[in-house]
C-alpha cells in the first residue's frame, strides 16, 4: 500500500523559503512521475512541479524561477524548494504520485495521479 507524507509547511513572510518533503512508503518510488499540488482557499487544486523517471522537470508558469523539485531515491524522499514566496502561494500543498515513470502530455493534472499525501499548509503573510 502506497503512503505519502508530506512535512516542511509553514507560516512564512512575504519573500521567504521553505522547504517541502514527501516521503513515500510501499511505493517503487525512483520509477514513478511524482508531482507538487496545491489549493487555495476557494480556488481547485493546481499542479506547481513534477519530476518523472529520468529526471526531467515541468512548472507552472506561476512558480518558474522560485520553486525547485527534486527526488532523493535512496531515501524514498520527494522535495519541494520553495523561495522569494508570496501570498498568492497560500495554500495546502501536496505531493501525489502516478503509477508510471513518464508524467506524459499533460504532467500537472491532478487527475493523472493516482495517489496523495494528506497535504502540508504554507501561509504567506504581506
Amino acid at each position: 500500500q502506497v503512503r505519502l507524507v508530506e512535512s516542511g509547511g509553514g507560516s512564512v513572510q512575504t519573500g521567504g523559503s521553505l522547504e517541502l518533503s514527501c516521503v513515500d512508503s510501499g511505493y517503487t518510488f525512483s520509477c514513478y512521475c511524482m508531482g507538487w499540488f496545491r489549493r487555495a482557499p476557494g480556488k481547485e487544486r493546481e499542479g506547481v512541479a513534477r519530476i518523472d523517471c529520468s529526471g526531467t522537470t515541468t512548472y507552472a508558469d506561476s512558480v518558474k524561477g522560485r520553486f525547485t523539485i527534486s527526488k532523493d531515491s535512496a531515501k524514498h524522499t520527494l522535495t519541494l524548494q520553495i523561495d522569494n514566496l508570496e501570498p498568492e502561494d497560500t495554500a495546502t500543498y501536496y505531493c501525489a504520485g502516478r503509477t508510471s515513470g513518464d508524467c506524459g502530455s499533460t504532467p500537472l493534472d491532478p487527475y493523472s495521479y493516482t495517489f496523495w499525501g494528506q497535504g502540508t499548509q504554507i501561509t504567506v503573510s504581506s
